[in-house]
């Protein structure tokens, strides 16, 4: 099965002028690619925050459950404007499954989309597919200097569960995990 099978594609609705698909060939290489681009130039990252995109996007290829995951990448005339995941979330000891829990990751909205309401159609894509396929909660880690990002989740209904500082990036960060319960 291919990946536009799996997920299938929405042409832009009246108001949206961007279309949804899955992934396929060279998307990953751009997610971690525009990653790395855009929080060095506007959180000021060093390469390490790469190191993590790309980690996190090897794990998806490499665990890819198309039963349970799903990558989503915005498109406008041709070109990649976001991009959103959902994965099995998994215990950080052993990196077994956790029954029940979907982990959102890696949501990106280029500038030049912004203000599209894409963010906010990417989080609603993960929580039609985590319902779909029967997940109860999606979990999801961000940092408290994105604002953006904070204002998307909090707006569909994601309640913040913990912070936690950390030195990452390059920066002193205040690291936040925030869960959606899909009861």
């Amino acid at each position: 099965m291919t990946p536009s099978s799996r997920t299938p594609s929405h042409a832009p609705t009246p108001g949206a002028p961007y279309l949804l698909r899955s992934h396929r060939a060279d998307d990953i290489g751009w997610v971690i690619a525009r990653h790395a681009a855009l929080y060095a130039e506007e959180q000021g990252f060093d390469t390490s925050f790469e190191a993590l995109v790309a980690g996190i996007a090897a794990d998806f290829i490499e665990r890819f459950d198309a039963q349970r995951e799903a990558c989503w990448i915005a498109e406008r005339d041709g070109a990649n404007i976001g991009s959103v995941f959902l994965v099995q979330a998994r215990d950080a000891a052993m990196h077994r499954p956790i029954d029940g829990v979907a982990q959102l990751r890696m949501l990106l909205v280029e500038p030049a989309a912004r203000g599209l309401g894409l963010g906010k159609q990417l989080v609603a894509e993960c929580e039609h597919f985590a319902r779909r396929v029967g997940y109860r909660k999606i979990v999801l880690w961000t940092n408290a200097n994105l604002l953006a990002a904070r204002g998307i989740y909090g707006a569909a209904g994601y309640a913040l569960t913990s912070i936690a500082p950390h030195h990452s990036f390059g920066h002193e960060l205040v690291g936040e995990t925030w869960e959606r319960v899909l009861s």
